[in-house]
């Protein structure tokens, strides 16, 4: 897909606004733990997701980058209102093997989704100023950028300012958009699937008493998440050593916003018993009526009754009747949550280079070379 194509379908125009009038300062790490309450506020007053709030990055950047350089870019208008904020990380990366100097945002599969938290449109190209006048960087890596995304703004004005840039999506989020009622939304689901459903549920409850419970906010503790996170590791990540209760890092991450008294209020824990005995769980964040699924795993050893589905249907249940409009997956578009929606959300990766002839190169290493060598190493292996 073009550039051009993109950025259409982000609902930018070229050439749409002149940059603002604002004062941007590139903040260290004390710099930045002293904007939470406005960091917040321009968060619910812009695109209010949990992942944009400043305790997530802040926990993100305590628990995976904790010693890397920061570089938070902060604007604020002639009256002293923040009104825009990107929270990057600088260090040396690779890009294609190749060493590179490097701004990224503060990213990884568990921070789910970025974006640049803006109050007016137009500072995005006064973002893109600030960072072009710096000459510490070869390349500008924004990570999971959702359709619509602020930070596409960066990418379009880089691009127009002469700058080589590129994107490649990197995810397709499903999510299901909730109606009124639990029947309307499985009216939409295939027969076979719903009949798979109550096969399994009855046979299922043929092994004991089955139950649904629903733990939340203040009443959510740890010793709750690491019965799930047990549960986890009992599965094949466990056995692939990715699970959360195997890295100090994806652990500290999520105890610290359970421990976080704001955040934990936007928690919840699903499980699946049998004879009180946990199968399953959904581990997710409730905000301005979308429910996020954050974490899930079965038992393994029930796999054949399929308890992921039968909890996911129970939380669908649960996110009806206390009227919410979204269920959000998250991540990829898996098998198995399409099983539940058609409607997907895309996320991009969005890389900015230096306008000179190293970042021109780099450019058209990653755009270019290396996914004509891609194509030519499918096409030359052998069936």
């Amino acid at each position: 897909m073009s550039t051009a194509a993109l950025a259409s379908e982000t609902g930018i125009a070229r050439g749409a606004w002149p940059a603002p009038s604002l004062v941007l300062r590139s903040l260290d790490r004390a710099g930045f733990a002293g904007l939470a309450s406005e960091w917040n506020a321009l968060v619910e007053a812009t695109r209010p997701e949990p992942f944009y709030r400043h305790e997530f990055i802040a926990s993100f950047i305590a628990n995976f980058v904790p010693a890397a350089p920061l570089k938070i870019v902060a604007a604020r208008d002639g009256r002293g209102s923040l009104e825009a904020v990107l929270p990057l990380v600088s260090g040396r990366g690779a890009l294609c093997g190749i060493p590179v100097r490097e701004l990224a945002s503060p990213t990884n599969v568990h921070s789910l989704r970025f974006d640049l938290v803006a109050e007016d449109p137009a500072a995005a190209e006064a973002v893109f100023q600030h960072l072009a006048a710096d000459e510490s960087w070869d390349v500008l890596r924004i990570t999971d950028v959702p359709e619509r995304g602020q930070a596409w703004r960066i990418y379009e004005a880089a691009e127009r300012a002469g700058f080589p840039v590129g994107a490649w999506e990197s995810q397709r989020s499903p999510y299901v958009s909730l109606p009124g009622s639990f029947d309307e939304l499985t009216r939409g689901l295939r027969t076979k699937f719903k009949a798979n459903l109550r096969r399994r549920r009855k046979r299922l409850a043929e092994k004991g008493t089955l139950a649904v419970t629903r733990v939340a906010g203040g009443a959510l503790g740890e010793r709750d998440l690491d019965e799930c996170f047990e549960l986890e590791r009992s599965g094949w990540k466990g056995r692939q050593g990715s699970a959360a209760s195997q890295s100090q890092a994806i652990r500290g991450f999520h105890f610290e916003l359970l421990r976080n008294a704001s955040f934990r209020e936007r928690l919840s824990l699903h499980r699946l018993t049998i004879d009180s005995r946990p199968i399953a769980f959904h581990y997710g964040i409730t905000t301005h009526g979308v429910y996020s699924l954050v974490m899930t795993s079965y038992d393994e050893r029930f796999k054949e009754f399929s308890p992921g589905h039968l909890l996911t249907e129970s939380v669908i249940e649960d996110c009806v009747a206390r009227r919410l409009r979204e269920f959000d997956f998250l991540g990829c578009d898996l098998p198995w949550k399409l099983e539940w929606t058609s409607s997907v959300r895309r996320h991009h990766w969005l890389f900015v280079f230096r306008n000179n002839r190293a970042g021109r190169l780099l450019r058209q290493i990653k755009f270019g070379w290396a996914p004509a060598a891609r194509q030519w190493l499918q096409r030359w292996r052998p069936a």
